[in-house]
């Protein structure tokens, strides 16, 4: 396993992060720990996670989940880099979602509780609010911090602009600010690169990618629906939506020798913008195929017939639209 630092943090993390969004609701309680020892002993140390998965509200089914794996070995806290988010709705009441200083605080506490921990590595936002000052937003991350809570802070779904608000508001408060964004990218969904991976690049931040595979659109979805097996609704629409790409794209990872899933992971870990793609294994077999895409390595023509399939925005913004 390769590591790199979390941004301009000294924090070291696996160059593959373990999403959890599907334990709990897809995933069972027992498949999910041995997916996680697994992860361990391949050397993944970054693990992800969200207040709201789970998809029952105030609950945290998924964390309380990791929790439980975690209290199993009174070693096994310090071999991970954990991650949570906070934002999203976990009860009815009117200061129960976004990042007001009433809600960060009672959502960490939450999350503690539940991940059975006393701190959590990386506390990210999981979306703008866009009716709470960055004033009381830094100044409940700040508290976290000097208590020993939290260590590093990171954003998730926010746009360019926003992360340059974030730290301009962090520094004049002589405080480091992000550390990371975690964003939907992959193949065919690169609007990123306009904005959000020039910022990223600007303010010192790890890029964490979600959605690596596109919702399993690049995990060989042509194949799976002409073979007949299982996928979801949204994966069919899409596959229709994208098939002369699709092919294409199939057919290129046929030469190359190389599980579709796998090249879409290549792709990204080739790009020094990425620190660590986000995979979401269902099964033990779905992580050791994600393990399989640190061996790869894509010629530059390789990289070039990627891009001709799977064109992004032009570039950075605002070359990318303008002279």
């Amino acid at each position: 396993m390769e590591y790199t630092h979390l941004g301009r943090s000294g924090l070291k993390v696996s160059r593959l992060c373990l999403g959890t969004m599907n334990f709990g609701p897809l995933t069972s309680e027992a498949d999910s720990f041995a997916i996680m020892n697994r992860a361990l002993e391949s050397g993944i140390n970054f693990f992800d996670t969200a207040n709201v998965y789970g998809w029952r509200k105030g609950e945290g089914v998924t964390e309380a989940v990791i929790g439980r794996w975690l209290a199993q070995s009174d070693g096994r806290r310090e071999q991970i880099i954990l991650a949570t988010k906070v934002y999203g709705s976990m009860g009815d009441g009117p200061n129960e979602r976004g990042l007001s200083a009433c809600h960060i605080r009672r959502a960490c506490e939450d999350s503690l509780r539940r991940l059975q921990t006393d701190h959590i590595d990386l506390y990210q936002m999981h979306h703008i609010d866009r009716e709470t000052p960055w004033e009381e937003i830094w100044q409940a991350m700040e508290q976290l911090v000097h208590e020993g809570k939290i260590l590093y802070i990171g954003s998730s779904n926010f746009a360019g602009w926003h992360i340059a608000q974030a730290q301009a508001a962090a520094s004049a408060r002589q405080f480091m600010g992000l550390v990371s964004e975690q964003s939907l990218y992959n193949l065919s969904a690169r609007m990123i690169e306009l904005e959000v991976i020039p910022a990223c690049r600007a303010y010192g931040l790890g890029l964490l990618p979600w959605s690596p595979l596109g919702g399993g659109l690049l995990a060989g979805a042509l194949e799976k629906v002409s073979d007949g097996r299982r996928a979801s609704e949204h994966v069919q629409e899409s596959a229709g939506k994208h098939r002369a790409q699709l092919e294409s794209y199939e057919s290129l990872c046929r030469e190359l020798g190389e599980k579709p899933a796998e090249v879409a992971l290549a792709w990204l870990l080739q790009n020094p913008a990425v620190t660590a793609p986000i995979i979401g294994p269902r099964t033990l077999k779905h992580l050791g195929d994600s393990l399989r895409a640190l061996e790869i390595e894509l010629p530059e023509d390789v990289l070039a017939g990627l891009n001709e399939i799977w064109p992004g925005p032009g570039g950075e913004a605002p070359e990318a639209y303008a002279w």
